[in-house]
């Protein structure tokens, strides 16, 4: 099975220009000059996953041999710590299969006891990161190691890693005797990364055939690569970028019976950390289903892409096909949209700038920023003006909703646990959307930190944010480490909103003191 792509929207003459200049099997062939002499160096290091379906495959049978030792010796709960590409394609790859694995990429306390504590006799933990010192996955991997230590269980044993060649993490494993280390393909940036091995790895150990991954994604490889106006990767690249030049510069991307769980998550992360920098770029909104507003009455400078739909209705994108496929198709389409609004779609130069925030308040301790008022279980602060005049949470909303400008769009951007109570509030993004009628993205931080807060600091300034946070009490010490999981995630909060404020982002921050209480406070007014 091929993949589909209709898209009215895409400039047949974009296309044709595209087709000229050989776009399609220059980036198979590996040519860095696609982008720019700014982007060259960077290219050159990046187009590794171009080939995957092919050089992925020595892999699978190490990936096959580690999981029948593992399920021999009673080991079949699977844990992953990692953040961005190292947990968002594993995510969708294992829901769509329907197996169990459970994605750690929170630093919020209560997230990660839960996890420390669900059958920790029969798991495995899969320590997912490409540079090896992504700070939430070694501090996930220090609690796991600590907890298998006070059961009386052996941490190497239960330990496995996917790093690049050269990583402190790599160096680590060696010296610590984890049970496996697998090394990635360094020629492949983490949002490219699904086919490698921090996308292969822990899907197979939690027990998906991720063969059928590659072969659907080579079954695709002859119609991507061709200098064709019918090469879908060049329709649905046309499509994406074409209209950023145009003020079409979001794209809500909306499940029509794919059968594929959570791929606006994963393509989310691909699309905004590629395109969104140098203020400019293509802002993707999962919206859900296709009865979403921006589906159904979609703004002007909204895109609508339905995955799973053969028609995309005359105003839109669909594109429809198989994971393994959609994967290289929306990888090779961000590529083109990347040369088409001129920027770099490899690297990531506003995701540091968070890190270092809130690496600089871990150390410097300094005293919280008092509210500006506080409304029951909610502490109100706001960038400067913000709240002028406002004196209600009510009225706080409001206040941030009347910075919203008529191309812009609104983040809630949610410190909390997403996988335990805390997750009815994602349920806020759809009122949010009717209420102002403009695009709104939901994320959960610090995830969505390595995903749409590239595009947060680096897109058009258009966006206003609103930042929710929350008491961690009964907090969590993260082991040998100066700070616990509760100041972590407070600082990486406090970090992002002031890196935001530097860029003159208008953010409106509650904090709950009562965080039941306080999550039904917020749906009450948010809705």
């Amino acid at each position: 099975m091929t993949v589909a792509v209709s898209a009215p929207s895409a400039d047949p003459a974009l296309v044709a220009d595209l087709v000229a200049d050989r776009v399609a099997s220059r980036i198979a062939a590996g040519d860095s000059r696609l982008w720019g002499p700014a982007a060259e160096e960077e290219a050159a290091l990046r187009l590794g996953w171009v080939h995957l379906y092919e050089t992925s495959r020595p892999l699978l049978a190490e990936v096959d041999a580690l999981t029948a030792d593992l399920r021999g010796a009673g080991l079949d709960r699977v844990v992953l710590c990692g953040m961005g590409g190292s947990s968002l394609a594993p995510e969708v790859i294992t829901r769509t299969a329907g197996v169990e694995l459970t994605v750690l990429d929170t630093t919020d306390p209560g997230a990660v006891r839960r996890a420390l504590a669900d059958r920790l006799e029969r798991t495995v933990v899969v320590v997912s990161s490409k540079s090896g010192s992504t700070v939430e996955t070694d501090s996930q991997r220090r609690a796991f190691g600590a907890a298998f230590r006070e059961a009386d269980i052996e941490p190497g044993e239960r330990m496995v890693v996917v790093t690049d060649t050269g990583s402190s993490l790599a160096a680590l494993a060696e010296e610590s005797g984890y049970r496996r280390v697998f090394l990635a393909d360094s020629s492949v940036g983490g949002r490219y990364s699904a086919l490698t091995a921090f996308g292969l790895v822990p899907s197979a150990l939690a027990g998906v055939d991720v063969s059928a991954l590659l072969d659907e994604a080579a079954a695709v490889a002859s119609e991507l690569v061709a200098d064709d106006p019918a090469n879908p990767a060049l329709v649905l690249g046309a499509a994406l970028g074409g209209g950023v030049s145009r003020g079409r510069d979001k794209v809500a991307i909306a499940d029509a019976g794919s059968g594929i769980v959570g791929f606006a998550d994963w393509a989310e992360q691909l699309i905004a950390e590629s395109t969104g920098k140098d203020g400019t770029g293509l802002l993707p909104v999962a919206v859900g289903g296709v009865d979403a507003p921006e589906i159904r009455r979609p703004a002007g400078d909204v895109l609508p892409a339905l995955v799973g739909a053969a028609d995309a209705g005359g105003h839109g994108v669909a594109v429809s096909g198989p994971l393994g496929g959609q994967m290289l198709l929306w990888e090779y389409a961000t590529a083109v949209a990347g040369r088409i609004i001129g920027i770099n779609p490899f690297d990531q130069p506003d995701v540091e700038s968070a890190k270092k925030a809130a690496r600089g308040l871990l150390d410097s301790r300094p005293e919280p920023e008092p509210a500006a008022f506080v409304d029951g279980v909610v502490e109100v602060r706001a960038t400067a003006g913000l709240l002028d005049g406002a004196a209600s949470l009510p009225g706080a909303v409001d206040a941030l909703l009347a910075q919203l400008p008529d191309n812009g769009y609104l983040a809630v951007m949610a410190y909390l646990d997403r996988e335990g109570g805390d997750g009815i509030l994602a349920g806020v993004r759809r009122p949010l959307a009717m209420r102002t009628q403009r695009p709104v993205t939901f994320g959960w931080g610090p995830r969505f930190l390595h995903s749409t807060g590239q595009f947060h600091k680096g897109g058009p300034p258009v966006g206003v944010y609103l930042q929710v946070t929350s008491d961690t009490s009964p907090d969590l010490p993260v082991p040998d480490r100066p700070f616990s999981f509760g100041e972590l995630i407070t600082a990486q909060a406090a970090g992002d909103a002031h890196i935001l404020a530097a860029h003159g982002r208008p953010v409106l921050r509650l904090h709950l003191t009562d965080r039941e209480a306080g999550v039904a406070r917020l749906l009450e007014v948010l809705r």
